[in-house]
């Protein structure tokens, strides 16, 4: 099977407020682990995010990873909506680490792959497809690491510098984002963020309600009011 490959970043990704495509469907970018994690309440939910995804016919773009929470998400929801509705993009370094046999990827499994040189353009080019997105088009972090956390962080920060405005979602399953929440909280007493933009993150507790907070999003007005269309 041949690999979509890309080697240059789009121009004008980052346009301040793109216009809303109501005819185009939701595209929902997942950042979570390429490990299962020790509970198994954690692939489950991972099961349960894609067939709410499938439910409301979203499309997944995501790391592009087959093992793991990223390889549960995508290869539940390629089975119930078809590999259409997957897209993977992967550096080709990271094939080794978050495919369960390298250089080997089944479309019909995970959906549709295309390698890219490094994160920064594996990052551009999610974001793009979320930001071209219909109504209910964001970002949703699950469990996972380091990686998860900065890619969520992110898209957090280009939403309070005005880069996009879709919504962005932590899915707290058993708990795990409790403590990053409470830090917003804590950032937002101490004076380090607004109350208004400690709304861009909003907490989902199962997956039904984290289509339903993409759905209801509201663009924070405490945001920095720039224009980012000459970047």
């Amino acid at each position: 099977m041949a690999l979509n490959t890309t080697s240059t970043l789009p121009n004008g990704l980052l346009d301040s407020a793109p216009p809303v495509n109501a005819n185009k469907g939701p595209v929902v970018c997942v950042f979570c682990g390429a490990s299962p994690g020790t509970s198994p309440v954690h692939l489950e939910a991972a099961r349960s995010l894609a067939q709410a995804l499938h439910d409301h016919n979203i499309s997944l773009v995501y790391g592009g990873g087959t093992v793991g929470l990223m390889g549960e998400v995508a290869r539940t929801l390629a089975k119930l909506s078809g590999p259409a509705a997957v897209h993977g993009i992967m550096p080709e370094t990271l094939l080794e680490l978050e495919r369960e046999k390298e250089g080997h990827i089944d479309e019909e499994l995970y959906g549709r792959t295309t390698l890219v040189p490094d994160m920064h353009t594996r990052k551009k080019l999610m974001a793009k497809e979320v930001i071209e997105g219909g109504p209910g088009s964001g970002f949703v972090a699950m469990s996972g690491g380091f990686g998860t956390l900065e890619e969520l962080m992110e898209v957090v920060t280009w939403n309070q510098l005005g880069i996009h405005g879709k919504g962005v979602v932590a899915f707290n399953v058993d708990g795990y984002f409790d403590g990053l929440i409470q830090w917003v909280r804590t950032a937002v007493s101490a004076g380090f963020i607004t109350p208004g933009n400690a709304g861009i993150l909003v907490e989902a507790l199962d997956a039904e309600e984290v289509v339903q907070q993409l759905k209801e999003y509201r663009v924070s007005e405490d945001r920095c009011k720039l224009d980012w269309s000459q970047g």
